[in-house]
């Protein structure tokens, strides 16, 4: 009887073993390849069976491609074994491969042939090769292996230190098994030791040395919050940020995107080590914190002789230290250990006064005086400025937040100091005195000060290399040339609330939305390569992602790397009819944040995450490169389906585009004034009441 319309009957025959006869249900089939494209690469005949339409046959499955692989690594020809490893290791990155072979118990498979250790060179190679990308589809838990095969990897990282394929890939493999598994993160930290890694920065292969910061970075993010000042200390033991220094950042090679990220997240990890202190509050009664105060005033004011201990003299010593504190420019001139209770920046703060006073100390003595003998409206007081500037640099540098997935900006300069962020407050708390005489401000203007983050924030765009030459950079960047760049941003916004104006921007508002549409359309027809995140945290696998002019389908597919310009229509492989798209969600609203993986639980990830959905259960998903191009394409999609576009571009873009709209628009009513009624030239209206003809 012939077998059902749907069953394939498919007998495979290759050197060394017994013919299989397999049956393959189509209705379920994978991505197809052509016979011709299997039998040359495996080395294999497929013969079509009776009742087998032989048209049928150029559908081969990648079900039968994962069975072959399978069978041939198991081979006893060494020849043969090789070859199917090499081809299992290219054809693993495909997904729907890796689903069969993995179904076919592959993986275990591979893990035994690594823990038997009969296996190398590259063989070996090809095999973690095979495992890495395997697991990078998140299809199989990192819960399920041993611990033989943990220390096996482990093993590689000293044993293979010449072999570089061996080396990398066993690099991967831990950095994966630390993120992914709280188990297993315990298990590699108990085999794999700082000085086991450090030697691999040391060498010339960026590639190498990426991949072992990047398990640095695993186990430094992963490691208990009463582990982590450990682990710190013995990063600084082992000098990683001179070495990291000397070997990575200041040599001849350009640092590559994966090297910058790696970077930036030990440079992240390492700030966020303040995070206890920025949340922890000074105890007015604990005598130790206390003594930190007295020994700002001692630096400051050492000169100062002290009254005898009397009851006399008692209250001298109080309305002196009072006038003392005053001068040091606490709030609470009584007990100033009450300016440090409020978090953040807690004792922080404090910590950085202590720091600059005895380490910078000339500095120090020079704006305490300076600003006691300073007139009270224009003192700058430095306890006060302290606290807000300790708080600010922890805006700034994000302390206490995770690592973003796709930033990759480090800085250099912290990487030229054991105390960089103490140093970074030296520098800036000079700057905030300078910038405060050249304001003549007030103690009125306090907050008016923080204009200073905009000189910190630039001078830190251009990625000065030292401490030094952020420093020159701050002096270079004076108060009023910041305001050239701030100024504009605050003219006319009082006149710009006035109600003609507001009526006036009512009017114009959808012809100003409708040409945001627009921009927001032509970006989706250009496109966008989008990078697939993995449970490495790699970047390295991109996707692209289109409109059609007519904007009817979107136009998506693989690449091999990331494209020069745009990529034509024609070559990307798979197409979606806008018409089918039934909804965009974001966030943790999208399927692929609701699944278990590291990943997961990352607040820049949700924030860059979009879905979009149809039919009954289709999904497109996507992580965008960044938050200008999330608001692209979610504005975008969101226009397609006429729906309202929300985003903070938008609302930023409609307010832009509104103020120079009606500054033309006044503009030209002001040249029309002055020309045809010069008698209303000074008559004009303080709040813009008069009537303007739109059309």
């Amino acid at each position: 009887m012939p077998p059902p319309a749907d069953i394939v009957k498919v007998a495979i025959e290759w050197p060394g073993a017994f013919p299989k006869l397999m049956e393959i249900d189509q209705v379920s089939a994978c991505a197809p390849v052509l016979c011709c494209q299997i039998s040359l690469i495996l080395n294999i005949t497929i013969v079509p069976c009776p009742y087998t339409d032989i048209l049928l046959m150029i559908c081969i499955i990648m079900k039968t491609v994962a069975f072959v692989l399978c069978v041939l690594i198991q081979s006893s020809s060494m020849d043969a074994k090789l070859e199917a490893l090499k081809d299992l290791a290219n054809y693993s990155r495909d997904v729907t491969f890796a689903q069969e072979f993995i179904n076919l118990d592959g993986i275990s498979l591979l893990t035994q042939m690594v823990e038997s250790g009969t296996d190398f060179g590259d063989m070996l190679s090809f095999t973690l090769t095979a495992f890495v990308e395997l697991m990078d589809h998140g299809i199989v838990s990192w819960d399920t292996f041993s611990v033989a095969f943990i220390k096996k990897i482990a093993s590689y990282v000293n044993k293979f230190a010449s072999d570089i394929s061996i080396l990398q890939r066993s690099l991967a493999i831990l950095e994966s098994m630390v993120l992914n598994s709280h188990d297993l993160y315990q298990k590699v930290a108990q085999e794999i030791t700082i000085g086991q890694l450090i030697p691999h920065l040391q060498g010339t292969d960026q590639e190498i040395q990426m991949y072992t910061i990047a398990v640095i970075n695993a186990l430094f993010l992963k490691a208990p919050d009463d582990k982590r000042q450990e682990m710190a200390n013995i990063l600084a033991q082992k000098q990683l940020r001179s070495i990291i220094l000397t070997h990575v950042i200041r040599t001849q090679r350009a640092i590559n995107n994966e090297m910058a990220h790696q970077l930036y997240v030990l440079q992240v990890l390492t700030f966020n080590l303040l995070e206890d202190r920025v949340m922890t509050k000074m105890d007015p009664q604990d005598q130790a914190q206390r003594d930190i105060i007295f020994e700002l005033r001692r630096i400051a004011f050492d000169a100062e002789s002290e009254p005898n201990n009397s009851s006399g003299s008692m209250e001298k010593r109080k309305s002196m230290y009072t006038r003392d504190y005053k001068k040091l420019g606490f709030i609470n001139h009584v007990n100033p250990a009450m300016d440090f209770t409020q978090t953040p920046p807690g004792m922080l703060a404090l910590d950085n006064m202590l720091y600059f006073a005895k380490h910078h100390q000339d500095a120090y003595i020079r704006i305490v005086l300076e600003n006691s003998s300073r007139e009270d409206k224009h003192e700058c007081p430095f306890g006060r400025s302290s606290i807000e500037l300790t708080k600010m640099l922890c805006e700034i540098l994000k302390v206490g937040e995770l690592p973003s997935e796709t930033c990759n900006d480090f800085h250099p300069m912290f990487f030229t100091h054991d105390r960089s962020f103490e140093e970074f407050f030296c520098i800036c708390i000079q700057l905030l005195n300078k910038t405060w005489k050249e304001m003549r401000a007030t103690s009125e203007d306090f907050n008016k000060a923080r204009i200073r983050a905009g000189q910190i924030m630039r001078a830190l765009t251009t990625k000065p290399s030292s401490l030094d030459q952020f420093k020159s950079k701050l002096q270079n960047l004076s108060y009023t040339e910041i305001l050239k760049y701030a100024s504009p941003e605050r003219m006319n916004q009082e006149d710009f609330q006035s109600r003609p104006i507001l009526e006036l921007k009512e009017k114009i508002q959808p012809e100003i939305l409708e040409l945001i549409k627009q921009q927001r359309l032509n970006r989706l027809v250009e496109g966008t390569c989008f990078r697939k995140l993995n449970s490495r945290r790699r970047q390295d696998k991109f996707w692209y992602c289109r409109l059609s002019p007519n904007h009817k389908v979107l136009h998506y597919g693989d690449l091999e790397e990331s494209p020069q310009g745009e990529v034509p229509h024609d070559s990307l492989q798979d197409k979606l009819p806008v018409a089918d798209i039934k909804a965009v969600v974001t966030g943790k609203d999208c399927p692929h944040m609701k699944e278990k993986g590291a990943l997961k639980q990352n607040k820049e990830v949700l924030e860059l995450a979009f879905s979009i959905l149809y039919d009954s259960s289709g999904q497109l998903n996507f992580i965008a490169p960044d938050k200008h191009e999330y608001c692209v394409w979610t504005d975008g999609l969101n226009a397609l389906l006429g729906k309202d576009m929300l985003s903070d571009l938008t609302r930023n873009d409609l307010d832009t585009l509104l103020s120079m709209e009606i500054k033309l628009r006044l503009l030209t009513w002001k040249i029309y004034k002055s020309q045809m009624l010069p008698h209303l030239s000074q008559r004009r209206p303080s709040n813009y009441d008069f009537v303007y003809d739109c059309n």
